[in-house]
């Protein structure tokens, strides 16, 4: 497994969360930039250029490496459409790699907040990979109300309301802190959702603002999550996953 090198930090998080995807993906193939060349016909310069932030790979090129590692790309495909709205905002043109995909945009990426996923909101609801756990939730004020997948059956599927917010109660049950709107403890947060309600309210509880409670993965909840992962002694990679839970749920 290759020891990927830290992304430019003026990486829009949307784009960033793209790529951190797209490394897990490949390392869990187990394949070289060569091998991916051969399998999905992008040359290795290209996907050194993808994975390491300084070019957006095109949509096919997403979808193959997608392919190649055995996993439905829909997810990964919903990521690239975030991650090409936040390189498009960008007004500074640099050259892009030799990929001749149309629609794609060029140049470094800044910090643009989280436009696009109110838009795709709606696409990005249900689509993380949640296990169940205990619910449980004290503590905190900031705002949540439901859940993913092991959320109470009453909570129904998220949908993002812009300006919405959920209020936070967080408990420890069974000996761990729940605010009752995911019971996960290995969802891997890249969207909408009671994951990222459930998450936001841990968050504030740990002492680490994420901004308003509304489900969505935006500028302030990543930067939150990176203060906690660097307490906790975790790569501050900002993305929520098994271990940062883990911290989450203590």
């Amino acid at each position: 497994m290759p020891r990927w090198k830290e992304l430019p930090s003026s990486l829009d998080e949307r784009v960033r969360n793209l790529v951190v995807q797209m490394r897990r993906l490949k390392d869990r193939s187990g394949l070289s930039l060569a091998s991916l060349q051969t399998k999905t016909g992008y040359s290795s310069s290209s996907w050194e250029r993808y994975l390491s932030g300084r070019a957006l790979p095109p949509r096919k090129a997403v979808a193959e490496l997608a392919r190649v590692s055995g996993v439905d790309p829909a997810r990964l495909l919903v990521l690239h459409e975030l991650a090409e709205e936040a390189w498009n905002q960008e007004t500074v043109a640099a050259p892009v790699a030799d990929t001749p995909e149309p629609g794609n945009a060029r140049g470094r990426v800044v910090l643009m907040g989280v436009c696009a996923a109110v838009v795709l909101g709606a696409v990005l609801a249900g689509m993380l990979i949640a296990a169940p756990g205990k619910d449980g939730g004290d503590g905190w004020n900031g705002a949540a109300t439901a859940q993913h997948n092991a959320a109470p059956a009453s909570l129904g599927a998220f949908t993002y309301q812009a300006g919405k917010t959920y209020p936070c109660t967080v408990r420890r049950e069974d000996g761990r802190l729940s605010a009752r709107y995911s019971g996960t403890r290995t969802a891997l947060l890249s969207g909408p959702g009671w994951d990222v309600v459930e998450a936001q309210c841990l968050l504030g509880y740990h002492g680490v603002d994420p901004g308003g409670v509304d489900g969505v993965i935006g500028p302030r909840t990543t930067r939150a999550v990176k203060r906690l992962q660097q307490r906790a002694g975790l790569p501050p990679d900002g993305v929520v996953g098994p271990q940062t839970w883990q911290v989450l749920r203590k």
